[in-house]
């Protein structure tokens, strides 16, 4: 795999706003680890995703960061704001630019991030295992990289190809 984010080298620092305006970096996540998700509010497959994350935060508590990224270009402001008070997202950043989204070289919503507590990136790829054919998860690859990162372990897999709806970078 050739991309500029490399498994166990330092994730690329990035500043962006929050739906309320204010900026978030992720260097101050430093110490906790981090989960990168590039999200949309209208992919199914990130709504699936936040549920999931919703019933797996409350046993990482404080030691995880869920921070999802708006990555679509057509998706307006009140859209995404919806979206995230309905799903009980903590932290949606506004990637305008597709700045941090072209850093990461994310290619699908959702498209997850794992890095760990010192700034290294330990995972990337889908969240699991659903496809069009089998849309129930048989195997959840973010919450199995994010426990072996809080054990102190390299996940395994560290790479699986992410799998969902393409990031729209144009709007019509």
């Amino acid at each position: 795999m050739d991309t500029l984010i490399h498994i166990n080298r330092a994730a690329p620092d990035f500043g962006l706003p929050d739906l309320s305006g204010s900026m978030q970096r992720l260097a101050q996540e430093r110490g906790r680890v981090v989960v990168l998700n590039f999200w949309s509010a209208e992919c199914p497959w990130s709504d699936l995703l936040d549920q999931f994350l919703g019933s797996w935060l409350p046993a990482w508590g404080e030691r995880v960061a869920w921070w999802s990224v708006a990555a679509n270009a057509n998706e307006p402001a009140d859209l995404l704001v919806h979206a995230a008070r309905q799903r009980g997202l903590p932290i949606v950043l506004q990637d305008t630019g597709h700045r941090v989204t072209d850093l990461y070289q994310a290619q699908t919503t959702p498209h997850v991030f794992v890095i760990d507590p010192q700034g290294f990136l330990r995972y990337q790829g889908a969240p699991y295992d659903a496809t069009f054919r089998s849309p129930i998860p048989a195997r959840h690859y973010l919450q199995q990289a994010v426990d072996a990162v809080l054990s102190g372990r390299c996940p395994d897999p560290s790479y699986t190809p992410p799998y969902g709806c393409a990031i729209v970078r144009f709007a019509a």
